[in-house]
């Protein structure tokens, strides 16, 4: 297992991390995952057993009780983790139980840190932008958190590159604890977050965490052109995430997957995940399965080694079109792209 810096924090993280969306499985979380607590401590064990140091999760996953479960099942081995919740999303039927005010962000932290059965919270994210609440009063609240200690770092997720930024100017200018991270949604699928969020995280020094690389399991190897989805699985049920724009092109991915799979002796998966591994700019990738057997086979992706030409064959058959301005600063300004420029643009200039 690699441990790579997070952001400009003294923390390393391992470069893959356990995910807990299936743990509980309540509500529409249901289609994810039912893994209970015994299942959650086997899962946590070979993911310890594998290098992993950090362990995500959040309020909203079963409405608290995917928190409920990971709490329980990490007694006794709490100290040997980084453990990441997140907070935004409603958590109740009042006017005040969801967005990022002070109010709420407080409510939430205590509440995750009683689900959790911990005094205090590693890594604390945002989950969603919040565009009626005040960034400032936003970034003040988790200041608060931070200096009550009970919080150490915080980060944001699915925020754009724009809001970011804002958030990072604000901090930086009333002397507050800010971002660490971004996480985001970034795989063979769907890489949009390459156009402006992978490059202001290399930019600023944010560390980025990767959720979903394996699109909902789209990419692995389960999904072909012209077959319906597998019974049992999530997107066979109601979840919708992430959306397909282009079918073409997704199964155009998929057999490129395949071929290379069939390569390396390895199930897709195994090389979506590696594949993403080896991007600019990720930290950490986030992997979660609803059996032991899906959870091993993608904490083997770490030790995965693409060559350059399989890495070259999938980012071709996946890219995603220039937008604007991309494409005319490619034609005009690649003469002085910095580091951050080139994570996105140095497959078209080749």
């Amino acid at each position: 297992m690699e441990y790579r810096q997070l952001g400009k924090s003294g923390l390393r993280v391992s470069s893959l991390t356990l995910g807990t969306m299936t743990f509980g499985g309540s509500g529409k979380f249901r289609d994810v995952g039912t893994t209970d607590v015994e299942g959650a401590r086997r899962q946590i064990s070979m993911a310890l057993d594998a290098g992993v140091n950090m362990i995500d999760t959040a309020d909203v996953y079963s409405d608290g009780a995917g928190e409920e479960v990971l709490g329980n099942a990490l007694e006794g081995r709490r100290h040997e983790v980084i453990l990441a919740t997140k907070a935004r999303f409603s958590m109740g039927p009042g006017q005040n139980d969801s967005g990022l005010s002070r109010h709420h962000l407080i409510e939430a932290c205590e509440a995750s840190l009683r689900r959790l059965k911990t005094d205090h919270i590693d890594l604390y994210q945002v989950h969603e932008w919040d565009g009626q609440t005040p960034l400032e009063e936003t970034i003040a609240a988790l200041d608060h958190l931070v200096q009550s200690g009970k919080v150490r770092y915080v980060g944001c997720s699915n925020f754009t590159g724009w809001q970011v930024m804002k958030a990072l100017g604000i901090a930086q200018a009333r002397g507050l604890h800010s971002f660490v991270s971004q996480q985001v949604y970034l795989s063979l699928q769907e890489r949009s977050a390459e156009y402006e969020i992978v490059p202001s995280a290399i930019d600023q020094g944010l560390g980025l965490l990767i959720w979903s690389p394996l699109a909902g399991g789209l990419l692995s190897g389960k999904y072909r052109r012209d077959q319906a989805a597998p019974e049992g699985s999530r997107l066979a049920g109601e979840w919708s995430e992430p959306p397909v724009y282009d079918e073409d092109k997704l199964y155009d991915t998929v057999d490129v997957l395949v071929e290379i799979a069939d390569e390396q002796g390895v199930s897709p998966a195994r090389v979506a995940l590696a594949w993403l591994l080896a991007r600019p700019g990720i930290t950490s990738v986030i992997v979660g399965a609803r059996t032991d057997e899906q959870l091993a086979d993608n904490l083997a992706a770490a030790d995965l080694k693409l060559s350059e030409q399989q890495i070259s064959r999938l980012e071709l058959v996946s890219r995603p079109p220039l937008i604007y301005p991309h494409w005319h600063q490619n034609a005009s300004a690649s003469e002085r792209f910095s580091v951050a420029d080139l994570s996105l643009h140095e497959p078209y200039l080749a």
